[in-house]
């Protein structure tokens, strides 16, 4: 009488690898796009927040210019994006206008989104694949779809 021996085999084995292969790379990628997509509501919600504080701050003023000299940036509420009013390190805020700035950092490197006193919202997206910007409304997938 034969007796079998309990186990896998080679081939067994190396179709096993290859269909969990298979499985990672389809399955990687969107998860990569998940997290970020997950990651842009705080960007766009801040910056709706700000534009708020600074309309107001227009309706007890008459302007929007700053009170003293200097960016209002604030990297300290936001664990992956910095907002600012500056530009290429100038101010935008003038008395009639401004441009508000999310700045990725972190994981969110690469994205870009702004919104002015209009609410003329635009996004760019540079370094990040299948992700491209857009220049009237904040991208929220990929391909620059908003």
């Amino acid at each position: 009488m034969k007796t079998r021996s309990a186990g896998f085999t080679l081939i067994e084995i190396m179709i096993a690898i290859a269909v969990v292969a298979i499985l990672a790379a389809v399955g990687l990628p969107s998860y990569r796009n998940y997290t970020l997509r997950g990651k842009i509501p705080e960007a766009t919600g801040n910056l709706a927040a700000m534009r708020v504080k600074l309309e107001q701050f227009y309706q007890d003023n008459r302007t929007y210019a700053p009170a003293t000299a200097g960016c209002v940036t604030d990297s300290t509420t936001s664990k992956y994006f910095d907002f600012t009013t500056c530009s290429g390190g100038a101010e935008t805020r003038t008395a009639t206008g401004y441009t508000l700035f999310a700045i990725g950092k972190a994981s969110m490197a690469g994205f870009s989104y702004s919104v002015d006193q209009t609410n003329a919202k635009s996004s760019t997206v540079t370094g990040v694949s299948g992700w491209t910007g857009n220049g009237s409304c904040w991208v929220t997938r990929t391909g620059g779809e908003c």
